[in-house]
């Protein structure tokens, strides 16, 4: 098992995968501490039988250099390999500014060929390699150096099956003609503002029992300060103060230093100091903010009309196309979608693109007024609305 610890050892391995059709990729990271995850190995597998075909970088060494890795990414002759890529991707975003290009990600590729939604890559190993893994290492602290033998093990594991599990759900693909719906759902992920996570934007993240525009003026501003210094000091959010804290926050109106000792939720920490201050901050701007400037909650989903046995013929259509076209429902249409169908809308991703090959036609059908429910050995119902 070689591990490459200088910026030389990293360049000659990517020259050399440069010249390989694709790269499985995988990473090691901690996140409980920090905001920001915190990269401690990459692993790295091209299609040869060569011992040194697959490698673990060490990203913790001192002098290295992950840019001939970042310029292998900027390679177009070279596809990218992950599993569940997202979180990868979001490292190497926030790191370098560089998205892996072309990407292929097995668990949207596996939940395009018919393994199930958010299909995990042990479930792949075993189906498709016809092995099992060994998850003893899965929690280890991959900041902590020297790595045992156990732990390199596990890791190189995530990119040497990696290969034959890419190259089955490939084949698959180009059978089917669907590596379009692959790429499609991929272009999400390589967009920049999956990753850009915008402190003014942090309150509808939080999830609040009132709509009221004067208490969440106040949600919003303490969701902005929590974001923004959570991001400034890469330490979690919940490290500077949790959900529940600050919808306590938000009601309570705390006006003085002294006012915050009595909350119940707050931590220590955030009773003084910088946080305290930001708090107190936060909370008075929305207590004054105008109300031409207060947020707007979006109430369009409440007020639509759905028919009820409508939605539910829609989900047993979903059902019925999606296990005979060997796809994952959730790549069609979410349970929300189906209700917005259901309620005469039609400008959706479920009714666009090569998910309308799947779902749309029918459901528009459905929509019109009848559906044909066919089921294998059973006779043909017509279902008027």
């Amino acid at each position: 098992m070689k591990t490459l610890t200088t910026t030389q050892e990293l360049a000659e391995y990517c020259k050399a995968a440069a010249s390989h059709d694709y790269v499985t990729i995988d990473t090691e990271f901690l996140r409980e501490r920090t905001y920001y995850s915190k990269l401690c190995l990459v692993q790295l597998a091209v299609p040869s039988s060569d011992e040194n075909s697959a490698v673990l970088v060490d990203p913790l060494s001192e002098g290295l250099s992950l840019e001939p890795l970042y310029e292998l990414f900027r390679n177009e002759g070279v596809v990218k390999v992950f599993h569940a890529a997202r979180q990868d991707l979001e490292i190497f975003w926030v790191e370098a500014n560089v998205f892996p290009t072309p990407l292929f990600d097995t668990q949207v590729a596996a939940m395009v060929c018919g393994f199930g939604e958010q299909v995990g890559y042990e479930t792949l190993v075993r189906k498709i390699c016809k092995q099992g893994l060994d998850k003893t290492s899965r929690f280890t602290d991959w900041s902590r150096r020297p790595l045992s033998d156990a732990q390199k093990t596990y890791a190189l594991a995530d990119v040497t099956h990696l290969r034959q599990i890419y190259e089955h759900l490939a084949k698959e693909l180009n059978k089917t003609e669907r590596s379009h719906w692959v790429a499609e759902e991929l272009r999400t992920l390589t967009h920049p503002e999956t990753y850009d996570i915008r402190p003014a934007d942090a309150w509808k993240r939080v999830k609040t029992r009132t709509n009221s525009a004067k208490f969440l003026a106040v949600v919003r501003e303490l969701a902005q300060f929590r974001e923004a210094y959570a991001q400034e000091n890469n330490v979690p959010r919940s490290r500077v103060f949790k959900d529940d804290a600050l919808i306590e926050l938000a009601s309570t109106k705390p006006k003085s230093p002294s006012d915050l000792g009595g909350s119940r939720l707050l931590l220590r920490e955030a009773r003084k100091g910088a946080i305290a201050e930001g708090i107190l901050a936060a909370v008075k701007k929305g207590v004054n903010c105008p109300p031409d400037q207060m947020p707007l909650v979006d109430n369009s989903r409440d007020k639509l009309k759905v028919n009820p046995a409508l939605a539910d013929l829609l989900r047993v259509l979903l059902k019925s196309k999606t296990e005979s076209s060997g796809v994952a429902a959730k790549l069609i249409a979410t349970s929300s979608e189906l209700d917005q169908i259901a309620a005469g809308e039609r400008d959706l991703p479920a009714m666009s693109g090569w998910r309308f090959e799947v779902f749309g036609e029918d459901a528009l059908k459905l929509c019109e007024g009848k559906i044909a429910l066919a089921a294998k050995g059973q006779s043909v119902k017509v279902v008027s609305l």
